[in-house]
């Protein structure tokens, strides 16, 4: 990655830490499992030299196991992965705890908290999708509160101690009701990035949730 690339990535790592985010949430795509493609363990890398925040790559790709060695080497804190191209999903969660990282299971709009039932003791993060992925700036899909809802309800009723993360059409519009219905972390990229003032965005996410509590 050349200095040019690296420099505002650095600065944009400077705002999040001052602004007070807990995690810095990494999108890794590759094309076949979403139409959009990123890069991977260079961004990692340069990341993990900017910041001692957690690392939280979100893997949209298809065989994720190819590449766990590498993002844990890179930097990666915790690894989440789709349980729709994990025909294996409890060996891979078991990989990834084996490496060092939290692991996480992330789960389409379409895809059934069912998917994640017979692993809830080996996550370590549940990452429910609240917009289809690939793209950024996607409108919230409004069943998603139910869905968050009753994955609160089966973490709990499991007595898991998994993060239970949200994804999605985060906004100040949106983030109240999703805490209300039991999420506990959140993905916020496009509403802070394209905000005027990022730092001052945080905090008024923060006290959507402030206030409910």
């Amino acid at each position: 990655m050349s200095a040019t690339r690296i420099a505002p990535l650095a600065e944009e790592v400077a705002m999040l830490e001052q602004a007070g985010a807990d995690w810095i949430h990494v999108d890794v795509m590759d094309g076949r499992f979403v139409p959009n493609l990123t890069f991977g363990t260079k961004v990692i890398e340069t990341l993990r030299r900017c910041t001692t925040l957690p690392l939280d790559v979100h893997m949209m790709v298809v065989e994720p196991e190819r590449y766990f060695d590498d993002f844990v080497a890179a930097g990666a804190t915790g690894l989440t992965i789709h349980a729709e191209v994990a025909p294996h999903l409890q060996r891979q969660l078991a990989r990834i705890r084996e490496l060092g990282c939290a692991a996480g299971v992330a789960l389409n709009p379409s895809t059934s908290l069912s998917a994640v039932e017979e692993v809830i003791g080996d996550i370590d993060l549940l990452l429910v999708m609240s917009v289809n992925p690939g793209f950024g700036g996607q409108q919230f899909i409004p069943s998603s509160l139910d869905k968050v809802a009753r994955a609160r309800r089966m973490l709990d009723g499991a007595r898991a101690r998994a993060v239970l993360e949200v994804d999605g059409g985060i906004n100040r519009e949106t983030i109240g009701d999703v805490w209300h219905a039991g999420a506990d972390t959140f993905v916020a990229g496009h509403a802070v990035f394209s905000a005027p003032d990022p730092r001052a965005e945080v905090a008024a996410l923060r006290a959507r949730c402030a206030h409910l509590a």
